[in-house]
């Protein structure tokens, strides 16, 4: 059984910074692209960042220039690095893996950015 656990979301004041970081436990065997997700309250889940294997980026035009995502394919985490956060970026931050057959969730952990 395959999860991810995903870990630093919080509180912050705008202009601040936040690390997420998922990693994967269980039996799998390739992990293809990452990406984190985030869905805001009476929104859509939507795509904030996305790395290949071979770590080809791309981001949200909302998110270009403040947030950085990158991986680490041997211990089969992703990690996001959130700076410069504005309250537009509050919401629950999902990880995402692809498998061979399926992708997996995370369970979701809560960005918050006050004014």
């Amino acid at each position: 059984q395959v999860q991810l656990v995903e870990s630093g979301g919080g509180l912050v004041q705008a202009g601040g910074s936040l690390r997420l970081s998922c990693a994967a436990s269980g039996s799998i065997s390739v992990i293809n692209g990452m990406g984190w997700y985030r869905q805001a309250p009476g929104k859509q889940r939507e795509l904030v960042a996305h790395i290949t294997r071979d770590s080809r980026t791309n981001y949200a035009d909302s998110v270009k220039g403040r947030f950085t995502i990158s991986r680490d394919n041997a211990k089969n985490t992703v990690d996001l690095l959130m700076n410069s956060l504005k309250p537009e970026d509050t919401g629950v931050y999902y990880c995402n893996m692809e498998g061979s057959w399926r992708a997996y969730w995370g369970q979701g952990t809560q960005v918050t950015v006050s004014s």
